[in-house]
């Protein structure tokens, strides 16, 4: 099979290349800048474009498909010769169903959570030597690449991500799955530039739910008011397996997990982090791994990428980077850090950098995001907002916004970083929040000041 790609340097479209060359099929690709590591992941490959930029002559009639990325837009010259040509034409999540007709497809949804969740089930699976497809939105440990295709996988395991598809289908991804087994860990508004009312957000689970087929089921977490709600509203002829967060206490920096056979230390820490093991464990057990061997497994869990990655440690300090950016996610995330080290001192660092978050309307969701932290500080660069084409953001309105009076902020990466690194971090913990790098911020430098 012959298929290109437009847009084959993004994340996801570069690992979905590498899995169907995998796979055998004759892939090629384009795109106009292809950066660090996909450059070089595809280059290994054979599969880096000879030329950057869009090259209508490489469509012709002999392709069997087109996988078009985000980056693709709607008046790309390949894509208008695509149309033209009247070629199949795929969104990524559409491609990744066409792969999965014949299998059984589990997608883990939820506006936080679902790239844990989905490198918790491919660790247990793992460990135990069992093989499925799969498609996860972090690097994993022991995992060559985020996209796995074969002919022969009984399961999928996919992350079910609520964005866009592409700019000509402008479905949110998890649309398109149709999962025989389904999970939803939490509900809460994120990606405003598309979803622009908090109603129009939660809908796109209401569909997710209907779209889990006949027979089909869904796990959720029932502490979450707003899952509750929706899946228990669907009329869908699904079952309906709610879950909580288990039983845990933590001791001297360990976390212990209750489990029927005494507690059980975890490499992982934090409430929202036990919540989405309890996820994890129920789809583990529906995809054949029993209760025991789940708990062996998951003990050697560390995490996934930049998902409460540990960057430096010293026997009186402890720093920690995360993805987390929305207000649910830093309250959980800062929750976590200041309860697995209660008795130091914890020093959160929270960058403003999505189009969410930069939006002055918005901003009043962080209230208490930042409460758990003895010292919060906000980044967020004038220029992101400029280039986002938003409303100017003003200190004013992110102090008033985390309602916090000794709320530290920094407009200048400059200053901030010049702050970090002062710092006496003797009986500290760090915690850097962003889903960018603070204007440039060297996180391998932070080892050298955690002494």
């Amino acid at each position: 099979m012959n298929v290109h790609f437009i847009a084959i340097g993004g994340s996801a479209m570069h690992n979905l290349a590498l899995a169907l060359h995998q796979k055998g099929y004759h892939v090629t690709g384009s795109d106009d800048t292809i950066f660090e590591p996909s450059k070089s992941r595809l280059e290994a490959k054979g599969l880096l474009p000879q030329s950057f930029g869009w090259f209508p002559e490489k469509i012709t009639s002999k392709l069997d498909a087109i996988v078009s990325g985000m980056h693709a837009k709607a008046d790309n010259p390949e894509l208008l010769k695509a149309q033209e040509l009247g070629l199949k034409i795929y969104s990524y999540p559409e491609f990744l169903y066409e792969q999965s007709k014949d299998k059984t497809r589990v997608v883990i949804g939820g506006s936080h959570g679902k790239t844990t969740i989905t490198s918790m089930i491919l660790h247990v699976m793992h460990y135990h030597e069992k093989d499925v497809d799969y498609m996860v939105g972090a690097q994993l440990e022991g995992f060559d690449v985020m996209v796995k295709l074969t002919k022969d996988n009984d399961f999928i395991v996919l992350e079910g991500d609520e964005y866009l598809s592409s700019p000509i289908d402008r479905r949110p991804k998890f649309h398109l799955y149709k999962p025989n087994i389904a999970l939803l860990s939490g509900i809460a508004w994120d990606h405003i530039n598309v979803f622009p009312t908090y109603e129009n957000y939660v809908e796109q689970f209401a569909i997710f739910i209907d779209s889990i087929v006949q027979g089909g089921s869904i796990n959720y977490n029932e502490e979450d008011p707003e899952v509750k709600r929706v899946v228990e509203a669907s009329e869908n002829p699904i079952r309906k397996l709610p879950y909580r967060t288990p039983e845990y206490r933590v001791e001297n920096g360990q976390t212990l997990l209750a489990t029927p056979e005494g507690d059980l230390p975890i490499e992982i820490f934090g409430e929202h982090n036990l919540n989405n093991l309890a996820g994890a464990k129920w789809i583990c057990q529906h995809m054949g791994v029993d209760e025991d061997d789940f708990y062996e497994a998951i003990a050697t869990f560390k995490g996934a990428s930049k998902r409460l990655e540990k960057i430096a440690e010293s026997p009186k300090s402890v720093a920690y980077k995360d993805f987390a950016h929305s207000p649910s996610k830093v309250e959980a995330t800062t929750k976590a850090v200041k309860e697995q080290y209660e008795n130091r001192t914890l020093l959160a660092c929270l960058e403003l950098h999505t189009y969410s978050s930069l939006n002055a309307e918005f901003l009043k969701e962080y209230k208490g995001a930042l409460d758990d932290a003895d010292i919060a500080v906000v980044f967020y660069s004038p220029h992101a907002v400029e280039i986002k084409q938003l409303e100017e953001v003003t200190h004013e309105q992110i102090a008033k916004a985390f309602q916090r009076d000794d709320l530290i902020i920094y407009t200048n990466p400059k200053d901030f970083q010049d702050y970090l690194f002062q710092q006496d971090f003797d009986n500290k913990a760090l915690l850097l929040m962003s889903s960018g790098n603070y204007g440039g911020l060297d996180f391998d430098e932070i080892a050298q000041v955690i002494q």
